[in-house]
């Protein structure tokens, strides 16, 4: 049961990205900081559940958690952060990019089976 939320969420997220490229939705500028934190948000928990699967630990409800809550903290900081005229957005984009990539290297290894550390 666990493997088919996995991959009912992976095609769900993919699905969705493929509909937003073929519609043209206006966004306000304004808003463009808030929609790349969420996009991010989303990545790293769409890539930490993957890691979690190939490793066997995968749980649907951290996944949901994690992708609401995360995107709930990154869209607040922006916000807070907008209200007071400091850029703010940056911390959450840096930590998503680095878990990004840290799980995608983990996935990498897990994949090949390839050793960590050489």
């Amino acid at each position: 049961m666990k493997n088919s939320w996995f991959w009912l969420i992976l095609i769900g997220f993919f699905l969705g990205a493929l509909l937003a490229g073929l519609v043209k939705l206006q966004i306000a500028p304004v808003y463009g900081k808030y929609i790349a934190v969420a996009i991010l948000a989303a990545l790293d928990s769409i890539f930490g559940g993957a890691r979690a699967w190939l490793e066997g630990q995968f749980d649907e409800r951290i996944l949901a958690n994690g992708l609401l809550l995360n995107t709930v903290i990154a869209v607040v900081i922006t916000y807070l952060g907008d209200q007071v005229g400091v850029s703010l957005y940056w911390s959450p984009v840096i930590a998503f990019g680095i878990r990004i990539f840290q799980n995608t290297s983990i996935i990498r290894r897990l994949l090949t089976g390839e050793q960590a550390g050489r």
